[in-house]
């Protein structure tokens, strides 16, 4: 099924309580903190980027937060045209230090306020407590929106059981290797908007035939049909690259189609295999 997709890079989509997350942004995953990180980040900026997505235990909050000032004074933004999300590791997922957390990786970005905080991981016997400091945090209007990575649909179910306000974002591993058609039928029917990490499988799908054969016909790369086959089918993406022309490359999907019979053929990749942990046998 073809959603309303994005026609440019700014482009956004409403989230449930109304705050507008790009459909498009760059991830900073395994990207050390220094020149090279702020660089990327300034140049995805500069680029028309308008969404960041880091973590705590990226260990890189402080050069995104160098890269986002820099990047905001050089292209004359205001910091209501940029939405960064963080996350809380799985070490503070406890109610006092969940909140605690948040302000670190305030303080390092250098920000009054996040656009989206997620829950990294579903910690068993954890959570709960994290997503109630969450909703304070939402409450109080230091956060834009709240929601978690890596959650399963029976993490969800059990986390709506007891939630005030029902998570906004499930940014989890997805690409045609583990396009998570079941997650994105639940999270759909629960108004949770679903964002992809990995969605070139860290490069592992740049040499698939099918896909190789699919790009040929429209003169694109491998990553573009990828990351146009996330937007189609309404999911978020943030691909992750520090290099400036492929962080152009990436985003240059906004001037064609996949048709639905290409759809279908990407959709039929999928051998349930992840790059990344299993969310419901991890051990960190």
């Amino acid at each position: 099924m073809t959603q309303h997709t994005a026609q440019h890079l700014q482009d956004w989509t409403a989230l449930q309580n109304g705050v507008n997350m790009p459909w498009f942004g760059l991830g900073v995953f395994q990207v050390a903190d220094g020149a090279e990180l702020v660089a990327a980040v300034k140049s995805a900026i500069a680029h028309g980027y308008r969404s960041i997505d880091t973590a705590a235990i990226y260990e890189n909050e402080r050069g995104v937060g160098q890269a986002l000032a820099e990047a905001i004074a050089e292209n004359k933004l205001s910091r209501e045209d940029l939405f960064i999300t963080s996350k809380v590791w799985n070490a503070d997922l406890g109610y006092e230090a969940t909140i605690a957390a948040y302000e670190a990786s305030l303080e390092k970005l250098g920000l009054d306020y996040l656009d989206l905080y997620l829950i990294h991981w579903p910690v068993e016997g954890k959570y709960k407590e994290a997503w109630r400091a969450l909703e304070t945090l939402y409450k109080a209007g230091r956060v834009k929106a709240i929601g978690v990575s890596n959650f399963q649909i029976h993490h969800l179910e059990d986390l709506l059981r007891d939630a005030e306000i029902r998570p906004m974002v499930n940014q989890v591993e997805l690409h045609p290797y583990l396009p998570q058609q079941a997650l994105r039928t639940f999270c759909r029917e629960q108004g949770i908007q679903i964002e992809a990490w990995s969605p070139l499988m860290q490069g592992g799908l740049l040499d698939q035939p099918d896909l190789q054969e699919i790009a040929a016909g429209y003169g694109k790369s491998v990553a573009q049909v990828i990351l146009r086959w996330d937007l189609q089918h309404g999911i978020v993406t943030i691909p992750k690259s520090t290099r400036e022309q492929r962080i152009t490359e990436n985003a240059a999907i906004f001037d064609f189609v996949l048709s639905a019979e290409d759809m279908a053929r990407i959709d039929g990749l999928n051998r349930d295999q992840r790059v990344g942990p299993d969310p419901d046998n991890f051990n960190f």
